[in-house]
């Protein structure tokens, strides 16, 4: 690959599309992003416009496309990082979703899995756990899959003649980008399912029977650095190869080459999330962490330990639209490094429920200490300051579990 060689990065984050050419050297040679609609029709519900979000990926690949031809830049293969866990069910004969989009911050399901907890005395929870690595929590795909088959109008009939297809977000735009010829994911998104063994790298049948899941709604599941089969020409305009496809967290712990045993990565973006390689070992967290796959090629699987934060930067975006207190992000630097101190004033930005290590999926936010004194900046800093405390929560549960990090790099959006 030379330097007018470029690989297409299509980046479908929670709250924007990117496409990013990057060439041989590593260096992005341009970048395009397009911000879409949030959606929180209920309480502790989040959903996105499934079509909306394949509607900005194309339109941002296209526009890179464009400036490849623009500048003789060569496109030798596409790869996908997206938002994980969020859940997407559409129809084989057309494409399009059945219902919105469920987000991995949404909290519906939070009965189901409580109902669920209390089968065989906790048994269940610990056998799901045994299995796939995570916590029985709303936040993962397979009870939100079960509440889509449940709630949507003839999606079980649909469903159980083989019509309709799930995908995390991955999923869904390789079966666009493809013409529907394709139906797969990667091991790193297929881990965070709460369906996929990640000891016997397979969809787990028990845990499909209990959540009356058809197997044969799920894609294959292949290594981060695969054949995904090619663009359409009418998709694309060319037939371009979809070679690598991961989790965005999983993608930033390789992208910042943590591929030794040890090594960890946090990353601020919508949430927060830090991942710590474990190497050819599964390792279990006494401290409410989760196991995932770290990564898997040529067949190899590297494992990882997780911790998840639900609010970091989604809470500065709600400072600025949801409270209308800051213009723009940035803004909040200044604004706390205006301040001698946090005069007091903390927030607890339970919005969709505490992820690790506390895992209550029925915890709301808070702001404390609030006085008539009180002015924006204090809540910029608070805000700020909450992303750290949470940080340090789980430095502190991976420290009680032996497992800090031995290097921690950092990335994302926020930093």
């Amino acid at each position: 690959m030379t330097d007018t060689t470029c690989i297409l990065s299509l980046d479908q984050g929670t709250t924007s599309s990117r496409a990013i050419l990057f060439d041989s050297t590593g260096a992005a040679r341009h970048t395009a992003q397009q911000e879409f609609a949030q959606h929180f029709p209920q309480d502790g519900w989040v959903e996105h416009d499934g079509e909306e979000i394949w509607q900005t990926t194309l339109s941002t690949a296209k526009n890179a496309l464009a400036f490849a031809s623009q500048h003789g830049l060569k496109i030798a293969a596409i790869g996908i990082t997206n938002q994980r866990e969020t859940t997407l069910v559409w129809e084989r004969a057309t494409g399009k979703p059945i219902s919105r989009a469920i987000v991995w911050q949404d909290r519906r399901t939070a009965s189901t899995c409580q109902e669920l907890k209390q089968q065989g005395g906790g048994k269940l929870e610990k056998s799901i756990q045994a299995k796939t690595g995570l916590l029985l929590d709303p936040y993962f795909s397979a009870t939100k899959i079960k509440w889509i088959l449940d709630n949507v109008a003839g999606a079980r009939a649909k469903a159980a003649a083989g019509e309709l297809a799930f995908g995390t977000v991955d999923s869904f735009l390789i079966w666009r980008l493809t013409g529907g010829k394709v139906h797969a994911s990667d091991a790193t998104n297929a881990s965070r399912t709460m369906l996929f063994n990640i000891h016997g790298q397979k969809w787990d049948t028990d845990i499909l029977t209990l959540l009356d899941i058809p197997p044969a709604m799920l894609p294959e599941v292949l290594d981060c650095a695969a054949d995904y089969g090619s663009s359409d020409k009418a998709v694309l305009g060319a037939a371009i190869p979809i070679a690598g496809v991961a989790g965005d967290q999983q993608a930033a712990l390789m992208g910042q080459a943590c591929f030794a045993a040890g090594m960890g990565k946090a990353t601020f973006g919508t949430g927060a999330f830090m991942i710590v390689n474990t190497g050819g070992k599964a390792l279990t967290s006494k401290n409410k962490l989760l196991t995932t796959i770290a990564y898997r090629l040529g067949g190899k699987v590297a494992y990882g330990v997780e911790g998840s934060i639900f609010i970091a930067g989604s809470g500065v975006q709600w400072l600025r639209d949801g409270l209308g207190v800051i213009g723009s992000a940035g803004e909040t630097e200044g604004m706390a490094a205006g301040l001698e101190s946090n005069h007091g004033i903390y927030i607890v930005p339970a919005f969709t429920g505490l992820g690790a290590p506390y895992w209550d999926a029925a915890a709301r936010g808070g702001i404390f200490g609030i006085t008539r004194d009180t002015q924006p900046a204090h809540l910029a800093r608070a805000m700020l300051e909450a992303v750290c405390y949470q940080t340090q929560d789980l430095l502190a549960a991976m420290g009680r579990d032996g497992l800090a990090p031995t290097k921690l790099r950092v990335d994302g959006g926020m930093v």
